[in-house]
């Protein structure tokens, strides 16, 4: 039941966003997707239980950690809300033994860049593993070519310091 409602209210986003778009309030969607990976020399589920916390990013989105990230709904499962240094609201849309996907709900008045977001460690062998982070978001708002780009740069060049964050913290002891 709880998948034909998520369904349809999908359907209706979709919908209503198409209405939108073919008023022209919204540029046609552009969407992008930015896969990462890096390989840590820890066991999968070693590696899991160091970084794959629903706040956990609150220790690896930067170098020195400290971000503040509070579990505001739920208890680490799909439907799971935190809310990230006081201001990004991401909700829990998927969750494995080793991995989770989130969104970022739209905000009245704001552009909705469907952003979203999929975490998982992956077993390589029995004493490695690869951390993967996919974002996929609609950069259609952007000026340019030019501007798309740079955003997706910025954007590849922050989760890929959050792997090496990560990588770091797993190998650690």
């Amino acid at each position: 039941m709880k998948l034909v409602s998520l369904l349809a209210g999908a359907a209706l986003a979709v919908g209503l966003a198409g209405t939108a778009s073919a008023q022209g309030t919204w540029p046609k969607p552009e969407y992008v997707s930015i896969p990462m990976e890096i390989t840590v020399n820890k066991p999968a589920a070693d590696v899991w239980a160091k970084v794959g916390g629903w706040c956990d990013i609150s220790k690896w989105i930067t170098p020195t950690g400290g971000v503040p990230c509070e579990v505001t709904s739920g208890n680490s499962e799909v439907g799971s809300v935190r809310v990230i240094a006081g201001r990004v609201t991401e909700i829990m849309t998927a969750k494995t033994e080793l991995g989770y996907g989130y969104t970022q709900p739209a905000v009245e008045g704001k552009w909705y860049n469907t952003y979203h977001g999929f975490l998982e460690v992956r077993p390589v062998s029995a004493t490695t593993s690869k951390i993967v982070y996919t974002l996929m978001l609609d950069v259609a708002d952007k000026a340019d070519q030019a501007a798309k780009d740079a955003d997706v740069a910025g954007r590849r060049k922050q989760f890929e310091g959050a792997l090496g964050n990560m990588k770091k913290l797993a190998e650690a002891g």
